[in-house]
């Protein structure tokens, strides 16, 4: 098993080494934290769009349905039960409200969750918490060593590709 840079678990790591693997887990940390926000920045606008969505087919169903939809169900009532035309185009005209008051319903569902959504806000937070956490950081006691034991401290070079 090697630590992160390469090096066997247990052995002996220069400042260097130690600050060069440091600074790596803080730009992967970062870079994850960002990649959690865009994803629930994501979800909550697909949840809004979900809800746009449905609050529009409510719109365009109530608007174009209605005189077919309100023709063929009153004639149809009318051959039924054979009450007066004008009664059965009132039920069909309520028919045609109760479908878009569901769709409107679903459209109030989504955007509650829509509005909800703390993905960044959640983000934020764990972002400021690890900033804290790094803050109040103390190094490892080390024990000290006689000056003529007190190793090299090692140049680490990087690659830029």
């Amino acid at each position: 098993m090697s630590a992160p840079d390469g090096s066997p678990v247990g052995a002996e790591r220069s400042i260097g080494q130690l600050f060069a693997s440091a600074t790596a887990e803080m730009s992967a940390l970062v870079h994850d934290e960002i990649a959690l926000a865009k994803a629930q920045l994501k979800q909550d606008v697909k949840r809004g769009a979900t809800s746009g969505g449905a609050f529009s087919a409510a719109g365009v169903l109530l608007l174009f349905s209605l005189p077919m939809l309100n023709f063929a169900l009153a004639y149809g009532i009318r051959t039924w039960s054979h009450w007066n035309l004008a009664i059965c185009f009132l039920l069909s005209f309520a028919a045609n409200v109760l479908v878009a008051a569901v769709l409107a319903l679903i459209g109030v569902v989504f955007a509650k969750k829509a509005s909800k959504g703390k993905g960044p806000q959640k983000v934020a937070a764990s972002m400021k918490e690890t900033a804290g956490v790094l803050q109040n950081a103390k190094p490892h006691p080390r024990p000290e060593l006689p000056r003529d034991e007190v190793p090299a401290i090692e140049a680490v070079a990087r690659s830029t590709s």
